[in-house]
């Protein structure tokens, strides 16, 4: 049976003020000699049912994000709520309890499941874990997982050598379904796969959510790949969110200028349009999490700051996540010259053709 997808109302996973520092350790006594900020006071909500798309470079943070949401990190600060359960509050026995509300699935298959294990006892763990399933035998729900991610039940007996990149991944999306989650964490799931397996991953992924009225926060760093399954889109750069809006609103008016240029990134299937379309590449690299610049943390690569003759507010003064428009609530971008950034690129030249589907693109390449 579907379950149809909820209006948006009270959240159901709340993220406020989330920091997570790792120590920096020197010296014959490995002492703490400094921090590195891979996370700085993040916040965002997800509806119940709906998904959040997480995207940003490399070393952004939006991998920390998931993992201190599933509680593998401990933040520093923040509060982290998955319906009435404050998740920071939980600690030893009933945070295990608590687990079965919220699972992750990894970037490489391949790391992700023990090679020793077979499908069957890489199941049947967590249910024996939770003790799990009320009724009926494991071997029964180990079946019905399967069938449910797309393999057939007679692999059981099976190890994950045996499978194809695709097929391990939709064994790691089986072995966080198994304990009925209501939040899954998905970290990157399609990266490491083949172009023509990602769509069939991502198409599975949203028939689960229709199913099992799911809650996603989707990492990734394809904004092509989230645009076909997210709600609403949240970018960070360098540890901090710099804009967040419904995924239709961002892809069709980008506000902050890192979230121009990695729009303008986007491969597009059509060599007409792509001589036509505007790149903006950005200078250098992203600065160290260790000692991130002041201000404005793009600055130091922001190409508006540079066609705006490098104002000093950017590099003395840290803009807030703020809605500059009354009119969308929703549409909260960390930039000091919103307006002369939208007034800067159009955004039709950057990405100038709709992105296909994820079904067609399934289609398309089977």
């Amino acid at each position: 049976m579907t379950v149809a997808r909820p209006a948006v109302g009270t959240p159901h996973l709340q993220v406020q003020g989330l920091t997570v520092r790792f120590p920096i350790l020197g010296g014959v006594l490995r002492r703490t000699v400094g921090w590195v900020s891979a996370v700085e006071d993040v916040s965002f909500d997800i509806p119940r049912g709906h998904t959040l798309g997480l995207v940003g470079e490399s070393g952004s943070g939006k991998t920390t994000i998931g993992r201190a949401i599933v509680r593998i990190n401990s933040p520093q600060a923040g509060v982290i709520r998955l319906g009435d359960d404050d998740l920071m509050a939980l600690g030893g026995e009933e945070l295990r309890r608590r687990r079965r509300q919220f699972q992750m699935v990894f970037q490489d298959p391949q790391s992700s499941l023990d090679p020793r294990q077979t499908v069957g006892q890489i199941l049947s763990e967590p249910l024996r874990t939770h003790g799990l399933p009320a009724t009926g035998d494991q071997r029964t729900r180990i079946a019905e997982l399967l069938t449910m991610v797309g393999l057939d039940p007679r692999f059981v007996s099976r190890y994950p050598h045996e499978f194809s990149g695709g097929q391990r991944q939709r064994i790691g999306i089986a072995r966080a379904l198994a304990v009925e989650p209501e939040l899954i964490v998905c970290d990157e799931p399609i990266s490491a796969l083949d172009v023509s397996i990602q769509a069939q991953v991502l198409n599975l992924l949203e028939e689960l959510q229709e199913q099992l009225d799911l809650t996603y926060l989707m990492v990734a760093h394809d904004l092509a790949v989230v645009r076909h399954i997210a709600d609403e889109v949240a970018v960070m750069y360098l540890g901090k969110l710099v804009e967040i809006a419904d995924a239709d609103d961002l892809y069709r008016s980008p506000q902050h200028p890192y979230t121009t240029a990695l729009l303008s990134a986007v491969p597009v299937p059509d060599a007409k349009a792509e001589r036509q379309r505007q790149r903006i590449i950005l200078k250098g690299d992203i600065p160290s999490p260790a000692d991130p610049p002041s201000g404005c943390r793009f600055h130091t690569r922001c190409w508006l700051r540079e066609r705006l003759g490098n104002p000093e507010r950017c590099r003395t003064e840290e803009p807030q996540l703020v809605a500059p428009d009354p009119t969308q609530p929703g549409h909260r971008t960390a930039c000091h010259f919103v307006a002369e950034s939208q007034a800067a690129v159009d955004p039709a030249t950057l990405v100038p053709i709709a992105l296909e589907p994820a079904a067609a693109l399934a289609r398309s390449t089977t």
